[in-house]
């Protein structure tokens, strides 16, 4: 984080203030997932909801931003018929939702939305956010699906990182990783289904081809996942289906150099956060010179690379209460960035 970064970083400390909407009703609205891969959506408006007291205000004329705290994870889990792969209800909620707030109160009328937001970690966040072509266009969508070719803008929207926390626990192993100059045997490692068209990809490529590269698809039974990653040096992260994945987290939780594979990803907190400091990011089309790239890198840059990523480690951190700079902080610093760009007038103490 830059010298100019931290002093916005304190800033936003000591005068952000979030107003939460309480229209809504649950479990869609003022709740959502707090365990594994969406945890982070419903960490943030429990968080919002029951903590924040820092931030939070109940006097919307205080307020510099306006929180939507409707799940659109729990919405696919309560509105959506599965396999109909119509989220048409998910839409109409969400322009539900905004009609109720801007009937009663005059905040969304008087900036067409800008002063607010919702976050979304589900994949299908970006789709529900077109329930309202103001929100879509104009407010600022937090969302882990940050796809540029989608229609995400990283000007006004906030890149939120994928955290799968399985039973909501952070895994014992990561709690504390091992120190810079512990041993990784393994040069590089991947294990994870062929979702999208990434995945298949580097797998024909590197499975089972290079003892170096210990890529699977599915990991043997004898083998642990984050036994791996903390004996890895390089710890590969290709998108799914969607862009996000939530192996770039936990390769920097195992203190694990991650190397991007991905395209049109607008990577978390990237306008405050160097993440060429702590991670390599490779081409896909570069994917069959995978090796070569990563054993070019210097042992002097590697080492730069990792003790980054032990630096950068706290900011991904779910703590609760939240600590200062933790994710937590970091996800309302990037929605406070935006909303002062956006409305440098401002006249809110």
């Amino acid at each position: 984080m830059s010298n100019n970064s931290h002093r916005s970083y304190v800033e936003m400390e000591r005068r952000f203030k979030v107003y939460v909407y309480t229209e809504g009703e649950l479990p869609i609205v003022h709740d959502g997932p707090c365990k594994n891969i969406y945890t982070i959506e419903g960490r943030f408006i429990h968080e919002m909801e029951h903590g924040a007291k820092r931030f939070r205000t109940n006097d919307p004329q205080r307020a510099h931003v306006y929180f939507m705290p409707f799940s659109v994870a729990w919405m696919v889990k309560y509105i959506y018929t599965p396999l109909s792969f119509d989220i048409t209800p998910l839409k109409h909620f969400v322009s539900d939702y905004v009609k109720v707030i801007s009937t009663k109160y005059p905040f969304w009328n008087r900036t067409h939305g800008a002063d607010h937001f919702m976050l979304a970690c589900h994949d299908w966040g970006p789709h529900a956010s077109q329930g309202n072509s103001l929100l879509y266009n104009n407010s600022i969508r937090v969302l882990c699906n940050a796809n540029i070719s989608e229609g995400f803008n990283p000007q006004k929207d906030v890149s939120l990182p994928e955290i799968s926390l399985i039973g909501g626990y952070l895994s014992p192993k990561l709690i504390h990783p091992p120190p810079p100059n512990a041993s990784r045997p393994y040069f590089a490692f991947f294990a994870g289904g062929l979702h999208g068209p990434i995945r298949p990809y580097l797998l024909q490529h590197w499975k089972g081809r290079d003892n170096d590269m210990q890529v699977y698809e599915y990991l043997p039974k004898n083998k642990d996942y984050h036994s791996y990653m903390l004996e890895s040096k390089f710890c590969l992260c290709p998108s799914g289906y969607e862009v996000a994945s939530p192996r770039i987290v936990e390769a920097i939780y195992s203190g694990c150099v991650p190397v991007i594979l991905s395209d049109n990803y607008v990577l978390p907190f990237s306008d405050v956060l160097r993440w060429e400091a702590f991670s390599v990011q490779v081409e896909t089309t570069k994917i069959p010179r995978l090796k070569e790239i990563l054993s070019a890198i210097p042992e002097e840059k590697y080492r730069k690379l990792q003790e980054g990523v032990i630096v950068v480690r706290r900011h991904f951190m779910l703590n609760q209460p939240p600590k200062r700079f933790d994710v937590f902080h970091m996800i309302l610093h990037s929605i406070w960035v935006r909303r002062i760009n956006a409305r440098p007038n401002s006249n809110r103490s």
